[in-house]
């Protein structure tokens, strides 16, 4: 009795590790409305924010990084140099990303968009594979906008 009660218990165990933990992330169905806010000084960094997601990183127009962000742009991500250079460096010759054109609507898909103050915060699904498969989980970018332009910024990346 003792041995069925303990592996009763060993296989609930095991079965609750099987067991999908967590609900999948998935996009909103229409992003582009994410990045609007009835505020004016938020609605103008979401759309900074919107520019910098849709027309540089979706799509890699990275000759119009100045208009979206600083020169002095500071980079909290490990693998790219702070400035408005290093980004573009970083994009352009390290990850060796392509131009494609740039669509009328996003594609990427984002969870969310919050802006406070000087900061947009726009959240995105992201498949990951790990030792025990793939799961879903998240992704962010954070930028602190001044005068119309990302001047800092801040993701969860590590250093490869």
């Amino acid at each position: 009795m003792k041995v069925s009660k303990s592996l009763a218990g060993l296989t609930a165990a095991f079965l609750a590790l099987a067991a999908p933990a967590q609900e999948k992330v998935v996009g909103a169905s229409d992003p582009d409305a994410l990045f609007a806010s009835p505020d004016p000084q938020l609605n103008a960094n979401k759309q900074v924010a919107y520019h910098i997601v849709k027309d540089l990183l979706e799509v890699n127009h990275w000759e119009l990084a100045d208009r979206y962000l600083s020169e002095g742009y500071l980079q909290h991500n490990p693998n790219a140099a702070s400035g408005r250079a290093g980004v573009v460096h970083f994009f352009r010759d390290v990850l060796k990303v392509a131009a494609t054109p740039i669509p009328d609507k996003l594609h990427t898909p984002i969870v969310a968009v919050v802006a406070e103050g000087d900061l947009v915060i726009v959240v995105y699904p992201r498949a990951m594979k790990g030792k025990k498969g793939s799961y879903s989980t998240s992704w962010f970018d954070q930028w602190r906008i001044v005068d119309g332009k990302a001047v800092e910024h801040w993701d969860p990346a590590i250093k490869e």
